[in-house]
């Protein structure tokens, strides 16, 4: 380091330590605070003062922040719900020990009034962060008139209590901010509920959205595993008494900064201060998925987030609606197979391992039984549908028995606790009871052998067979990753008469599509892959490998494949209505699509994106997710198709980074574009613009407008901030069968558009927003390009964009 950089350092350094000594951190009825200085605790990690969220001065609020993280991170709100307006703010204390925000005039805009009598009052922010009234003639250092930790906002930080004082009736809790530039109280709450076993609940408005599950000894039930691994960092506490019920978050090194945060998104996060990297981590979060969305599979349902389908019925019960099962609709739950006996004691028990324990809201708690104790208190109860421990430490003590209908069950691969569901003796070891007589248990086994051998037999000669058509096909995926039938190419070449032109479907990078018929008079679509296209090898093997084991009917269904000597085929069922691109963007055809079939098509590429993302066997990110990839059946159900581009994700993968960006402007987020990092939340901001572009009949790319720099996206979010968004709807459609529900997918659109990936909801949100009568957080501005490109043409297939390499990028 230079001699220049040294003194320049050592000054900073020591004007800091100066700036620190000479700033106060307390207030007196004498010295009120003005709105340009601020207090700071005595080891200089909070500030306090008067700060505006936007670059505005009209709107000053009284407030705590970390002094040493860069931006403005405030953790503490005083008046939120009433700024002071202009530049003049004065925080006071009065002589009675009362906190006054006002105006400097007469204007009141906070008033605090101490729970206790003040003799000689001073406010003091401490370095834990808490801003508190004490009287200074008492020198015991936890007697507080008021206390700011008593009146959270947003933020829980070390320190904190998130609960109930019992005696005064106090309840803190968390509110999200409405806006990121409006601290006034949002939607979304998080709040200790005491009901049953107490458990933290997270609401938006009246509808509850998130449970953390009981206590457990350790943390919440649905925290197992997470907050095992950050044990040497964190040390959570829950106390649970007559005075008090309440959760916190301590750390183990007091160096350690943490927060805990309800956005304005819905989204409640933990994170920790990296300082090596100048960073807030984000650690958790909720909801993370789909099974965060409460009651996900209704009654006696379970979710897995790993499972595909991710609802099933608990053992001993079954859909009470197959129907709406079948449609992945689950919210009615399960119901028993067999009714309770209650009266001749021949009820027994299951375990149900590793679950987030059902909704205790109802359940009974006593911590002072055995789990034997609890077991047998349960078979006394007739109405009793379950028990577990309390308290999983250790060998496990205490009980919780319910004893309504079983709700919110999430089943884990690591974590969680065991579940003791009680049933009826037939449903109780099926499997075991089938072949209980002799006779039977050896035809039984007789048969096992019989059908092994011939299971062996046949599938030995399938692969020998396959085998054989794999060295003629000069293969280029394994043979396990097929999963699908091989065709002979004269079926494929009789089908399509010989590949004639009038059995063209169309063209693309890969090679071409016809339409084809086979003998038994099944139509298909076939994919010839291009003798010259090495791009279109590619995207063949990824679909050979991925579209061959997934199974939903709003994708694509691939039939088989074709290996031939120097042949490459795919064989998919035929989709008459084409793509949707050709009744969108088709003035003669777009009439066509009315509100109904728009809506009903939005909803059913949703779903089958929800499933690429989370209910595969899988997490598939399909990276060119547009129009003209969407085909319609003889119904105009939609099915997403072209898997060449997508790309397998790992259990612990999030997002991706590459050199070689493949996809369509217009339909790819600004973070892919430009960083090539595609994740998730690549997809779901493609949905975004197919949504608007469902909804308006108006390509992405292209200029409608009476303002030329305007693209769909930007004209979008102009109308929705002028309260006109009803006027991006399709002039086609006369009169849309439900207008609230044209906005709320105008607003779900824009949610999905919005430029920062961590700001867009995932698709198990997105699903429940279209679904559900919920309210929906307000969209940010979107990652829109002003790009002009020159008529319909193709970009260049190799450009650089931030020293990424754009390849096969095409023009919508």
């Amino acid at each position: 380091m230079s001699y220049a950089k040294s003194f320049l350092f050592l000054f900073t350094f020591v004007f800091w330590s100066l700036s620190l000594s000479v700033s106060r951190d307390t207030l007196t009825p004498s010295q009120p605070l003005s709105g340009d200085e601020t207090l700071v605790s005595s080891d200089g990690t909070f500030s306090l003062g008067f700060f505006s969220p936007t670059s505005s001065e009209n709107n000053r609020y009284i407030g705590t922040w970390y002094t040493r993280i860069p931006g403005q991170s405030v953790i503490w709100v005083g008046n939120r719900k009433n700024p002071v307006s202009g530049p003049t703010a004065v925080l006071m204390l009065t002589s009675n020990g009362s906190l006054l925000v006002t105006d400097g005039n007469s204007k009141v805009f906070l008033s605090s009034p101490s729970m206790v009598a003040v003799g000689k009052p001073v406010a003091q922010l401490l370095d834990a962060g808490n801003f508190v009234i004490r009287d200074s003639q008492i020198t015991d250092s936890d007697s507080f008139a008021w206390q700011s930790f008593d009146y959270p906002t947003d933020t829980l930080i070390p320190g904190m209590k998130l609960g109930w004082n019992l005696t005064s009736g106090l309840n803190r809790n968390l509110t999200a901010w409405s806006s990121s530039t409006d601290p006034s109280p949002g939607n979304y709450t998080l709040a200790l509920d005491l009901r049953g076993d107490p458990q933290l609940l997270f609401w938006n408005g009246h509808i509850l959205q998130w449970r953390s599950g009981p206590w457990t000894g350790l943390d919440f039930s649905s925290q197992l595993p997470v907050t095992l691994t950050y044990t040497d960092a964190f040390a959570f506490h829950f106390v649970n008494n007559k005075e008090e019920v309440y959760y916190s978050a301590g750390v183990v090194n007091k160096s350690t900064i943490t927060r805990l945060v309800v956005n304005p998104r819905g989204v409640t996060e933990r994170y920790i201060w990296l300082d090596e990297s100048s960073v807030w981590n984000r650690y958790w979060y909720t909801p993370s998925g789909q099974c965060d969305v409460y009651a996900a599979c209704g009654p006696y349902g379970s979710c897995d987030p790993n499972g595909s389908p991710m609802c099933s019925c608990l053992q001993g019960f079954e859909p009470k609606s197959p129907a709406n099962w079948a449609l992945r609709y689950t919210s009615d739950g399960c119901v028993r197979k067999t009714k309770l006996d209650c009266r001749n004691g021949t009820d027994g028990f299951v375990t149900v391992p590793r679950t987030l324990l059902p909704d205790t809201v109802t359940a009974t708690v006593n911590r002072t039984m055995s789990l034997d104790e609890c077991r047998a208190a349960c078979l006394r109860n007739c109405s009793c549908t379950g028990f577990s421990r309390a308290d999983i430490r250790g060998s496990g003590s205490g009980c919780i028995m319910w004893s309504m209908d079983l709700m919110d069950i999430t089943s884990y691969l690591d974590g969680g606790q065991d579940f003791y569901l009680r049933l009826a003796v037939e449903d109780i070891g099926l499997i075991s009871s089938q072949f209980h007589k002799s006779g039977d248990a050896t035809l039984a086994v007789s048969l096992s052998v019989v059908l092994g051998v011939i299971s062996i037999l046949v599938s030995v000669a399938c692969y020998a067979w396959r085998k054989l058509k794999w060295t003629r096909g000069n293969a280029f995926v394994k043979e396990d990753d097929m999963e699908m039938p091989l065709f002979e190419f004269v079926e494929i070449e009789a089908a399509t008469n010989n590949f004639s032109n009038e059995n063209k479907l169309g063209e693309g990078g890969f090679g071409s599509v016809y339409k084809g018929k086979m003998r038994e008079g099944q139509e298909i679509a076939v994919k010839r892959l291009s003798k010259t296209s090495l791009q279109g090898l590619d995207e063949l093997k990824t679909e050979v490998v991925l579209v061959a084991k997934l199974q939903h009917r709003n994708l694509v269904r691939l039939l088989g494949c074709c290996l031939e000597g120097d042949e490459r085929i795919l064989i998919y069922e035929f989709m008459p209505n084409k793509s949707l691109d050709t009744f969108l963007f088709e003035k003669r055809r777009n009439a066509l699509l009315d509100w109904k079939k728009r809506h009903q098509i939005i909803i059913g590429i949703a779903r089958g994106l929800l499933y690429l993302h989370q209910d595969s066997r899988f997490r598939i990110i399909h990276r060119d997710l547009k129009a003209s990839n969407i085909l319609l059946d003889k119904d105009m159900n939609p099915k997403i198709s072209d898997f060449g581009m997508a790309r397998i994700f790992g259990g612990d993968e999030t997002d991706f980074n590459t050199r070689k960006v493949v996809g369509t402007y217009g339909y790819m987020s600004p973070e892919y574009a430009m960083d090539g990092i595609f994740s998730v939340k690549s997809d779901v901001f493609s949905f975004g613009v197919l949504i608007l572009e469902i909804i308006s009949g108006k390509k992405n790319k292209a200029t409608y407008y009476a303002e030329p720099q305007l693209n769909l996206l930007s004209y979008a979010w102009k109308l929705w901030k002028e309260g006109k968004c009803l006027e991006l709807l399709d002039e086609s459609i006369s009169s849309p069968d439900s207008i609230p529900e044209v906005v709320r997918c105008v607003q779900v659109g824009l949610l999905c558009v919005e430029e920062r990936a961590e700001d867009r909801p995932d698709m198990s949100l997105v699903a429940l927003m279209l679904g559900a009568k919920i309210s929906l957080p307000q969209p940010k501005a979107p990652g829109f390009c002003t790009y002009r490109s020159s008529g319909d043409t193709e970009v260049s297939s190799s450009c650089t964009v931030n020293d990424i390499t754009v390849t096969g990028i095409e023009d919508q």
